[in-house]
């Protein structure tokens, strides 16, 4: 079972990634990050990503991106 600190180095990661991609594609999501609460279990659980709110603009990107790469 991985170590609290094992799990939040890997979301880190993750979103560090995600945030990569999303910025390569020209999508940027202001809340993208470690949800915090999820952050103070104790359990096997990893902590949660939080892609979080985005304006409208953002939305309409994100949603023609993932068409794009869905054909």
């Amino acid at each position: 079972m991985p170590t609290s600190l094992e799990r939040l180095q890997a979301v880190q990661e993750v979103v560090s990634q995600l945030k990569g991609e999303f910025d390569a594609l020209g999508v940027a999501l202001p809340s993208l990050g470690v949800d915090p609460l999820t952050m103070a279990g104790t359990g096997e659980a990893y902590p949660l990503v939080e892609l979080g709110r985005c304006n409208l603009d953002t939305a309409l990107r994100l949603a023609a991106v993932l068409n794009e790469v869905r054909r």
